[in-house]
């Protein structure tokens, strides 16, 4: 009997999530049931949503208990299957393998996100950066939501993140004006090599409200907001008259309770511009993967579209690389090759 090990909950986390929250456990391999299939994991996906799914307060999605395989997704290869659908070889990327060597999963439970078809021609990981979950939250973010027209403003935060850098890109090609929001040097240099037009390090800058304004002298037309707090206020405080704004991310006030995620009152500014501020859950535009995904395919095969990934080893190192994402240590997609 082979075994699986995986990353259980230990304890919901008090503040920022800490390496003691998770515990390392083994067990035996599951067999798949009718309709069902087993898949050895071969990459596991990091992504800011999982902090919410490990703390006990309601979010959009059901959390992990205590002793519970930590949720993630990942891509993997079929190996035993008991559906018509799969079979053994075939790689799939799924939201439901979680933190471990082995999953079962039922492709037809659990809607579009339970189990997907790798690409042919693509590399596995792709599935879950430019060419999965953040690429298509870029995509809808900025076709839906920003809209942006030639010469608008655009403001990406965490700009060099797997959403960030794929948003910033697109909204180049839509021929707007891009300024990226990150936290290094080195990642600003690395937001200009792939298009972005100006960069603010949000670390070293004394008044980011006025170094929003400085590099945005003509305001701010679409915000793509993949962090909240101070960042998110400070945009606000520059936003022309009907700007757009989305928000992906709060990163920055994850780990404060709702009671202090309360940011600027920028009600005020609000009426003064008549801007849009529309939250973006990217499971919602599941059924908008196709359209995006050609798109996304063609410009990078086109040469328009870059990226970049933060890969650590094995699974001993889930919990190392979700903690090296939330704290922003990680240089574009965060992911752990198994």
């Amino acid at each position: 009997m082979k075994t699986n090990r995986g990353w259980v909950l230990d304890s919901h986390p008090e503040g920022p999530a800490r390496a003691e929250n998770f515990r390392l456990v083994e067990t035996p391999v599951a067999e798949p049931g009718p309709g069902q299939i087993l898949v050895r994991t071969r990459w596991l996906s990091m992504d800011p949503y999982m902090r919410g799914r490990i703390s006990p307060a309601k979010n959009y999605a059901a959390g992990v208990r205590p002793g519970e395989i930590m949720h993630g997704g990942g891509v993997g290869e079929v190996v035993v299957s008991n559906h018509p659908g799969w079979q053994a070889g075939d790689l799939v990327e799924s939201m439901n393998l979680g933190w471990q060597e082995y999953a079962v999963i039922a492709p037809d439970q659990g809607g579009t996100a339970a189990a997907n078809r790798v690409l042919p021609g693509t590399p596995p990981q792709a599935a879950l950066s430019w060419l999965g979950m953040p690429g298509l939250t870029a995509y809808i973010g900025l076709f839906e939501i920003g809209r942006p027209k030639p010469g608008d403003t655009v403001v990406v935060s965490a700009a060099s993140g797997a959403v960030g850098q794929i948003a910033g890109q697109i909204a180049r090609l839509m021929g707007a004006r891009v300024v990226a929001i990150a936290g290094s040097d080195d990642k600003l240099d690395y937001c200009r090599s792939i298009g972005f037009d100006a960069g603010i390090n949000y670390r070293t800058a004394p008044d980011l409200t006025a170094a929003v304004a400085a590099a945005c002298p003509e305001s701010v037309d679409f915000f793509f907001d993949n962090t909240g707090g101070p960042i998110h206020d400070a945009v606000l405080a520059n936003l022309a008259n009907f700007a757009r704004v989305a928000i992906v991310g709060r990163i920055a006030v994850i780990d404060k309770p709702a009671s202090e995620d309360i940011g600027l009152r920028s009600s005020a500014r609000l009426v003064v511009t008549r801007a849009t501020v529309q939250g973006l859950v990217v499971f919602d535009w599941w059924h908008r993967r196709d359209e995006a995904f050609a798109h996304l395919l063609k410009w990078h095969r086109q040469g328009h579209l870059q990226f970049r990934e933060d890969i650590l080893e094995g699974i001993g190192a889930a919990p190392e690389a979700f903690l090296r994402m939330m704290s922003g240590r990680n240089n574009g997609k965060q992911l752990v090759r198994l």
